[in-house]
């Protein structure tokens, strides 16, 4: 019971320090793999359709067929359609409105007792992640568990020392996730 009660303090306090750190004018949220935006042209209702960012990172719209969108702001995606749409429309207004995050996912595996995907709504870090897969079944190795980030160029390994966060003596290791990391419990 004692173990709970630190965790859920350490979780509390993880999330108003996540909050305190972000700056006012953090960037915009990025679209992903399998997020779904509304888009619609002003006086252009053939135009308007709600599209999922496919596993590509493009969408396809009348008129402007395909667009890689993946990573872009929603005003940069404005933008991009309507520089297409000028061929078609004299002065298109392209508005884009993001309905559905799915894609914005990190993963846990593993001895936890919900493993799967996690929805990223806001910050969120290894402990809060842990705790969402429902914490640690009765034969997890605390001391081996691992955040895997694929890059670029490969994939990078992040060690999780579980007893330093949670005794409050090292909580370096409880990284803020990012989409597709995936916490792996030994």
């Amino acid at each position: 019971m004692n173990r709970m009660f630190i965790v859920i303090f350490l979780l509390l306090a993880g999330l108003q320090s996540a909050s305190a750190t972000v700056p006012d004018n953090a960037g915009s949220y990025q679209l992903h793999q399998g997020d779904t935006v509304m888009i619609s042209v002003w006086r252009q209702d053939a135009l308007q359709k709600q599209v999922v960012v496919l596993a590509d990172g493009c969408i396809t719209l009348p008129l402007v067929g395909r667009i890689e969108v993946a990573g872009l702001s929603t005003p940069e995606v404005e933008r991009r359609i309507t520089v297409k749409l000028k061929e078609y429309i004299p002065e298109p207004v392209v508005t884009v409105v993001i309905v559905g995050i799915d894609g914005n996912r990190a993963y846990v595996m593993g001895k936890v007792n919900k493993p799967g995907p996690l929805l990223i709504s806001g910050p969120l870090t290894v402990l809060q992640a842990i705790s969402m897969a429902g914490g640690f079944d009765k034969f997890a190795d605390e001391s081996g568990i691992k955040v895997i980030r694929t890059k670029l160029d490969g994939q990078e390994i992040f060690p999780v020392r579980y007893k330093d966060i949670i005794s409050g003596k090292d909580m370096s290791t409880n990284i803020q996730l990012k989409v597709g990391d995936t916490i792996v419990v030994p």
